[in-house]
């Protein structure tokens, strides 16, 4: 079962969202919103659903609180609510915006929607530094008025580079790393550092082409579909937990050369999509599944 509801907010009140899955049971909509009017507040939007198949239930509450009232209390006194029924909860303020580190190698057509999106308005987040194992991109990412890091990667500097990278994550106060085309494998020790809040993206075809030029693969095989995955960042390369899926119908007319400018549309707004969804707390991850509140 899934619900949705929605309606206007009130101005003269802080914004918040409450997520959280649990086992499933009777009134634990009731309990969360016997707590929330309990406590002055005002529900805006509230979306559930019923994972009958594992007995799990996942929500997202969007809700108004009194001016003066401190998150931290809040989250204090739900802890009792939150205990009797299980629940794997987080509180947010909707008004704090994610700050992202945008990982690039050459390939600068998901760095560039990314920036555009940024200044226009339109993602939100707000792009903290670019690094890239590539000093190719530095002027474009600049001219957006972000800082530009080239930070290379070889095998001998691998694990050097990887710290450096932590480091710049807590430097920046960094919630979101995206790796917006960045063709460097990450070691499995920085993949679990940055669990949950790491997103890629890459190609995915019906059948799957892998190797060197996948597009070509997929032209030589006469393709109809060609799209990408925008996931979380694990260890299994390119395996994590799907947030979104962009495909787009090709056919024989189409170039292998064409198929590369089809897969690139695909990967901007696959990418865009994830990376907005879990900006606005949208995306619920669940062991490798997720959940999405779009």
């Amino acid at each position: 079962m899934s619900t949705t509801a929605t309606r206007g907010a009130r101005t003269d009140s802080a914004q918040y969202i409450l997520t959280l899955n649990c086992p499933a049971r009777p009134g634990i909509v009731h309990a969360v919103t016997s707590f929330l009017v309990g406590e002055g507040c005002d529900i805006t939007e509230h979306q559930q659903f019923d994972d009958t198949d594992n007995g799990t239930v996942f929500l997202r509450t969007s809700f108004t609180a009194p001016t003066g009232t401190e998150p931290a209390r809040l989250e204090e006194r739900f802890a009792a609510t939150a205990e009797a029924y299980g629940m794997d909860w987080k509180l947010r303020d909707a008004a704090a915006r994610p700050r992202l580190l945008v990982m690039v190698s050459k390939f600068d057509h998901c760095l560039a929607d990314l920036l555009y999106r940024w200044r226009s308005g339109t993602l939100d987040g707000d792009i903290a530094l670019v690094v890239s194992n590539h000093p190719d991109l530095r002027e474009q990412v600049e001219q957006a008025g972000v800082e530009f890091l080239h930070l290379p990667v070889t095998r001998a500097t691998k694990p050097e580079a990887e710290e450096r990278l932590l480091r710049l994550v807590d430097e920046h106060a960094v919630d979101l790393v995206v790796l917006a085309r960045y063709m460097q494998i990450l070691s499995d020790g920085l993949c679990k550092a940055l669990e949950g809040r790491a997103i890629n993206i890459h190609h995915s075809f019906l059948p799957s082409f892998a190797g060197a030029k996948p597009y070509h693969q997929a032209h030589a095989r006469g393709v109809k579909l060609v799209g990408a995955t925008a996931h979380y960042v694990t260890a299994d390369l390119d395996e994590g937990p799907i947030i979104e899926q962009e495909v787009i119908r090709v056919d024989h007319r189409q170039s292998a050369g064409e198929l590369v400018l089809v897969g690139r549309d695909a990967e901007r707004l696959a990418l865009a999509r994830a990376v907005n969804w879990h900006c606005q707390n949208r995306v619920l991850l669940h062991g490798n599944r997720t959940v999405i509140f779009n």
